[in-house]
C-alpha cells in the first residue's frame, strides 16, 4: 500500500529528475509501462491517472458542493485537500472546475454536473509537466476548457473556438510575465484571475475576486520563489500596474 507524498515522489516523497528524452518506466502505483519525461532520484515513476486519481474526486465533490461565486477561494479550499498534491496535473482540473462552479453560483445557465463531467474528461489528457516539456502550462490550459465547456465550443465552432483559444492565450501570458520554475498554484491562481475578467467581458457573467490572495503552500515546495512571487506576501487584488 503506497502511503502518497504530497510534494515530490508522490511514492518517497525525494526530488523529481527530468530526462533529455522520454524514457519507458513502469508506474510504481498501478505497475502499467508509460514513457515518461521525469522520476524521482531513486527512479520512481508515477502515471498521470494515479498521481490525480484522488485528486479529481475531491476536486468533483468540493464543486458540486460550493455555493460560493468566488473561483479562487474556491481552488483554495480545493488545495487544502491533502488528495491534492503541491504539484501535479490534478490541478488541469482544478482550475476549469472551481471557474465552471463560480461561473453557475454566478448565474449562468449550465447544467454544472454535465459540465464538470466534461471538464475532467479533457483536462485527464493534459500530461503532467507540460508547462517545461511542450511550453503550454496545464492551469492556463484549464481556463481554455472552462470556456470552451461554457460556451459548448467545437474545433468547428467560429466565436466559441475564437474564445476557448483566447483565454488560454491570456492565461499563459501572464503566467510566463511571473517566470519559472513552476508553481502549480501560483500559475492557477494566476489563470483563474484571468478567467474570471475574461468572463466578464466576453461571457457577460461577473464572478467574484477576493480582495488579497496569500499563499498557504509555499512550505510545501522546494522551489518556492519566495518573495519573487506575487502571492508569497500576499497580493492585494488591482494592485498590479
Amino acid at each position: 500500500m503506497v502511503e502518497n507524498k504530497t510534494s515530490g515522489c508522490f511514492i518517497c516523497g525525494k526530488d523529481i529528475q527530468y530526462f533529455p528524452a522520454a524514457k519507458s518506466m513502469p508506474c510504481g502505483v498501478c505497475g502499467q509501462n508509460f514513457e515518461t519525461d521525469a522520476a524521482c532520484l531513486d527512479e520512481h515513476f508515477v502515471c498521470n491517472d494515479c498521481h490525480a486519481q484522488k485528486g479529481l474526486a475531491t476536486i468533483t465533490y468540493y464543486a458540486q458542493n460550493s455555493l460560493s461565486k468566488n473561483p479562487i477561494n474556491i481552488s483554495i479550499e480545493m488545495m487544502k485537500s491533502p488528495s491534492i498534491n503541491m504539484h501535479g496535473p490534478e490541478h488541469h482540473f482544478l482550475v476549469p472546475a472551481a471557474l465552471l462552479t463560480a461561473y453557475k453560483n454566478a448565474g449562468a445557465d449550465i447544467d454544472l454536473n454535465e459540465s464538470l463531467a466534461a471538464a475532467k474528461q479533457r483536462a485527464k489528457n493534459v500530461p503532467g509537466g507540460i508547462c517545461g516539456m511542450w511550453g503550454s502550462c496545464g492551469a492556463a490550459i484549464g481556463t481554455g476548457i472552462f470556456v470552451s465547456v461554457a460556451t459548448k465550443a467545437t474545433p468547428l465552432s467560429e466565436k466559441e473556438w475564437r474564445l476557448a483559444n483566447l483565454m488560454t492565450s491570456k492565461s499563459l501570458n501572464d503566467i510566463s510575465e511571473n517566470g519559472g520554475p513552476r508553481c502549480c498554484k501560483r500559475d492557477s491562481w494566476l489563470a483563474i484571475l484571468q478567467a474570471i475578467d475574461f468572463a466578464d467581458e466576453h461571457l457577460g457573467v461577473r464572478m467574484e475576486k477576493p480582495e488579497r490572495i496569500q499563499c498557504e503552500f509555499h512550505a510545501e515546495n522546494k522551489n518556492c520563489r519566495q518573495e519573487k512571487c506575487l502571492f508569497y506576501l500576499g497580493f492585494v487584488l488591482n494592485s498590479r500596474a
